[in-house]
């Protein structure tokens, strides 16, 4: 069965929160690789992807992360919202709970907002992956295959129902018990694949090197 929807039917929620221990306390979504903010970066594929609106939990962040996605945002009254976990500092599931209380649409997308190499075409990918049930959503995996929970789309109704019943702060625990279908998506051996992540130094060292490489190689795939 193809899901195959409209994309202007899902709202991303973009998880900015949490103490980024492992990068030494850094604002790890202000950090930049190829000379964006990792979160601006998300919220680009988001807006490409065509997201109806736009939730991003976490603190404010005046500057250069305030300024462009106000930019992202122009032109699109509402589309743009900032809010905070509550408590602040919770965790992803409580991040996703307050975000989820913002979103109108049908399906939502939950991405974290340190995938510098996320793109709008694999956000489409995800959102229209085909499967042989209707799942409760779609998560994207990574090369070995372990899904990646920040990279995922769901049903908003059962994604609600879940929270609702939901006492926990593991977002695996979460997520995992809907069953929901994977998507492989991005080229096998790229260097630069959607998954990748930045929670640590060495992290953001290997995707700044990646986009530096494939600046260097324009032929190169994303």
């Amino acid at each position: 069965m193809t899901r195959a929807r409209p994309a202007s039917e899902f709202d991303a929620v973009i998880l900015a929160g949490g103490s980024a221990a492992r990068m030494g306390g850094a604002d790890k979504p202000g950090l930049m690789v190829g000379g964006t903010p990792l979160l601006v970066s998300v919220a680009q594929a988001a807006a490409a992807a065509g997201a109806g609106r736009l939730i991003v939990v976490g603190p404010s962040r005046p500057g250069v992360v305030t300024a462009s996605l106000t930019m992202l945002a122009a032109g699109r009254p509402g589309w743009l919202a900032w809010v905070r976990e509550e408590p602040a500092g919770r965790g992803p599931v409580a991040g996703l709970r307050r975000g989820l209380a913002e979103v109108s649409a049908p399906w939502l997308a939950v991405l974290a907002a340190d995938l510098p190499f996320l793109t709008g075409a694999h956000l489409t990918a995800l959102l229209t992956a085909d499967d042989q049930e209707p799942a409760a959503g779609v998560v994207l995996t990574d090369a070995g295959g372990r899904p990646q929970w920040l990279a995922s789309c769901w049903r908003t109704s059962l994604l609600r129902s879940a929270l609702a019943a939901y006492d926990g702060d593991s977002l695996r625990g979460l997520l995992a018990p809907l069953s929901p279908a994977l998507a492989s998506i991005g080229t096998p051996g790229a260097a630069m694949p959607p998954w990748l992540d930045c929670d640590t130094p060495d992290d953001l060292a290997a995707a700044r090197s990646a986009w530096l490489a494939n600046a260097a190689d324009p032929g190169g795939a994303p």
